[in-house]
């Protein structure tokens, strides 16, 4: 049996290299980072490895500055990318693209599935939230009390107005047992008599802010009877606690701004206030002033009593006008009826309707004698347009061009010859 044409050693380095692209291509492996080393090139190497086995790794500069974790020694990822061979050494490796914590995977898609359910029930929308108080004097922080997180917004809060009474409940934020350390902390403060509740924490992972994911602390804000501010991590981090409260700050100094007007502002508004009082007040005096020396000057002011005499005198004259002028209406209306009805009396109703008759015919045979159609016996002639309005004025004719003469026997058509 004839022997394969040797291959070079670079050449079955190649081939293993092509056959490992194809036939495993893309992956994503689990294990815990060992031995990592960042070159000053920028790219980075590392072992991955499991308790059974171990792979190379190689994390070139522009996926590791692509990265949302610093890789370390001992920590648990999941990486993605795709298997190749090194052909200098011919050793096999992972090209990786991508990194995240190791169970991250499992957490988004908790995350996903609890915010499109509270979404469903209406929990994120913005009509359903409260606006906070303009004025606040008490407030229950809900934070972990050692924390950086807390000393940030006492800061912030004491710089800003000093006069508003702060209550700290400690609780756990990440761990067994945080999430329903902070719903009752919550469930808590909402019974006591705060204007508003904040609910703050220092940035982590999504692991470290988990608590703040669970489903129980989102149902104890919903139902919280105050106004929510939540403050939790940092600006690019979100959390399920964020979308149900009434409002969500970036951070937590950010929230204990939004909590609190400062002190000045106050004071600058009060004294405002101030001046438009004052100013409003000396205006209605000098107004009422003025009235004053009018009503002061008037002779209804000087001598009330004589005013009141010449008005009931004027009453009286004007009753006694009244009385004789319905007198005397009375009376002409009288005296017209009798005379109409004297006059009724003395004419016969033949002679009368016989006189009616008369006088109709005649005022009808003259109406008729000024009627056009007589007018045309008598030798004049209407011109009119062909749609039979009538034409008064020479101008009107020639603009019309087309006549039509009426005569009392008939109508004659016209043409107007242009002068």
């Amino acid at each position: 049996m004839s022997r394969p044409e040797p291959l070079s050693v670079s050449a079955l380095t190649a081939r293993i290299k092509d056959l490992l692209e194809e036939q495993v291509g893309e992956v994503s492996v689990a294990g815990e980072i060992s031995n990592f080393r960042r070159q000053a090139s920028g790219h980075c190497y590392f072992t991955l490895k499991d308790e059974g086995s171990q792979i190379p790794c190689a994390l070139f500069k522009g996926s590791a500055a692509r990265l949302g974790l610093q890789p370390a020694d001992g920590v648990k990822v999941v990486a993605h990318g795709e298997v190749s061979v090194y052909e200098p050494r011919g050793a096999y490796q992972l090209i990786v693209r991508g990194l995240e914590p190791l169970g991250k995977g499992d957490l988004h898609q908790r995350f996903e599935e609890l915010k499109r359910k509270l979404q469903a029930e209406g929990l994120f929308a913005e009509e359903r939230k409260r606006p906070l108080p303009e004025f606040v004097e008490r407030i229950g922080i809900v934070t972990s009390p050692t924390g950086a997180a807390v000393r940030d917004v006492v800061h912030v809060l004491q710089r800003r107005c000093p006069r508003i009474a702060l209550t700290v409940f400690g609780v756990k934020v990440q761990g067994d047992g945080a999430a329903e350390e902070v719903a009752e902390a919550i469930r808590r403060l909402g019974e006591m008599d705060f204007d508003l509740l904040m609910v703050v924490r220092g940035g982590g992972s999504l692991e470290d802010l988990w608590s703040f994911n669970e489903e129980i602390v989102a149902r104890a804000v919903v139902s919280c009877p105050i106004p929510v501010i939540s403050g939790v991590g940092h600006e690019t981090d979100f959390t399920i606690c964020d979308f149900v409260a009434d409002l969500r700050a970036p951070t937590p100094s950010a929230a204990a701004e939004m909590a609190s007007r400062p002190d000045a502002e106050w004071g600058e508004e009060i004294v405002g206030l101030q001046e438009r009082l004052k100013s409003g007040v000396a205006d209605l005096f000098e107004e009422k002033k003025r009235r004053l020396a009018e009503l002061g000057s008037s002779y209804v002011f000087r001598e009330p009593r004589r005013m009141v005499e010449l008005s009931a005198q004027r009453v009286d004259e004007l009753g006694i006008q009244l009385q004789r002028a319905l007198g005397n209406a009375w009376r002409h209306r009288k005296q017209m009826a009798v005379a109409l009805l004297q006059r009724w009396m003395a004419l016969r109703p033949e002679r009368n309707v016989a006189e009616l008759a008369l006088r109709l015919k005649g005022a009808t045979d003259r109406l008729r004698a000024l009627g056009p159609e007589e007018t045309l016996r008598r030798g004049y002639t209407l011109v009119q347009s062909p749609d039979g309005k009538l034409i008064r004025a020479v101008e009107s004719a020639r603009k019309q061009g087309d006549l039509v003469v009426r005569f009392s026997d008939g109508k004659l058509p016209v043409v107007v010859r242009k002068a």
